[in-house]
């Protein structure tokens, strides 16, 4: 496995990143610690995890599977879900933040966190108050980094402002989903990324598991798939799945996989690897079989042509006002 900056950290990170949100729920905590052990042996250093999984069980598991080598280990979890029925058991307070860190650090069996990520953004909180709960979590010892998940463009641009006017610390990485099959962060996300110097971690690389192969043109999705199990307000509801556009992509992944000899999630995986801006995938396996997969995406490239296919085939359409931007600039 190769190692690359968070963002524009000194941190060095695995290329791809263990995450842990099956712990607890599909997977076991026997299984769950063999693929902790199996991915650190790989050469993983990059685990990530959240309080509302499994409501504090995969951080449990997660503490318990890296005692021993914790500070070879990148550990990242995050705030902002309910976990509790309290008026103040959700959000991004200073008060649920507060406390739910100090429960996470309990929790993982560490006095510190690598990195400590927003959830999602919170209207009902300021945004000062946020950054500076998180300054104050940096500055106390308990957090050494601080990351944001599932925010839009202008809400990082905003926060990103606000800590360089108020000297605040600054989000050095985005965890949004980003797969083949789901690219909208390519239309102003990632350009933000790029220029705030954000690394990217993307959840959902695989669109849920539809980009494994398993999945077939008018099919229903087999029943103990993730995709089966997703209800409509799910992103890998089987509705945002099965598009004529998504089917173009598998096609082309399938393709791939036959003319490399890998794997379908391993073609898709790759891709990943090769955008610009990305830090690390997260790779979320349920099983051991999974994860030894999963492991296979790095090592190897897609060729620039490849890579370029497989863009074309699942290419955002050109929308106002990024269609007329890009006509201007020939004027």
């Amino acid at each position: 496995m190769e190692y690359g900056r968070l963002g524009n950290t000194g941190l060095m990170v695995s290329d791809l990143c263990l995450g842990c949100m099956t712990f607890g729920r599909e997977t076991d905590e026997a299984v769950s610690k063999e693929i902790v052990a199996r991915f650190l042996d790989a050469g993983g250093n990059f685990i990530d995890t959240a309080d509302v999984y499994s409501q504090g069980v995969s951080e449990e598991i997660t503490g318990r599977a890296i005692q021993g080598v914790r500070d070879d280990v990148v550990l990242a979890t995050k705030v902002r879900f309910p976990m509790g029925d309290g008026p103040n058991d959700a959000g991004l307070s200073r008060k649920h933040i507060t406390r739910s860190c100090n429960a996470s650090l309990k929790r993982l069996g560490t006095d510190y966190i690598d990195l400590y990520q927003v959830h999602c953004w919170d209207a009902a909180t300021p945004l000062e108050e946020t950054l500076s709960t998180l300054t104050d979590l940096v500055r106390a010892g308990k957090v050494r980094y601080v990351g944001v998940s599932n925010f839009t463009a202008w809400q990082l641009a905003k926060a990103a402002g606000v800590s360089e006017l108020r000297g605040f610390e600054r989000f050095v990485c985005l965890q949004p989903q980003y797969s083949l099959v789901e690219r909208n962060i390519e239309r102003e996300i990632l350009p933000v990324c790029r220029g705030e110097g954000l690394g990217v971690i993307p959840w959902s690389p695989l669109g849920g598991g539809f980009l494994s192969g398993k999945y077939r043109r008018d099919e229903k999705p087999p029943e103990d798939s993730r995709i089966a199990g997703a209800e409509e307000p799910m992103e890998e509801h089987w509705s945002r799945r099965a598009t004529e556009r998504n089917w173009r992509v598998l096609d082309a992944v399938g393709a791939l996989a036959e003319a490399t000899g890998k794997s379908y999630a391993q073609v898709a995986f790759n891709w990943l690897l090769r955008q610009d801006a990305v830090t690390a995938p997260i790779i979320g396996a349920r099983t051991m079989e999974q994860l030894e997969d999963n492991l296979g995406a790095t090592g190897w490239e897609l060729t620039e042509e490849q890579t370029r296919k497989l863009s074309e085939a699942g290419a955002l359409e050109e929308t106002y006002p990024y269609r007329f931007i890009k006509n201007a600039q020939r004027i």
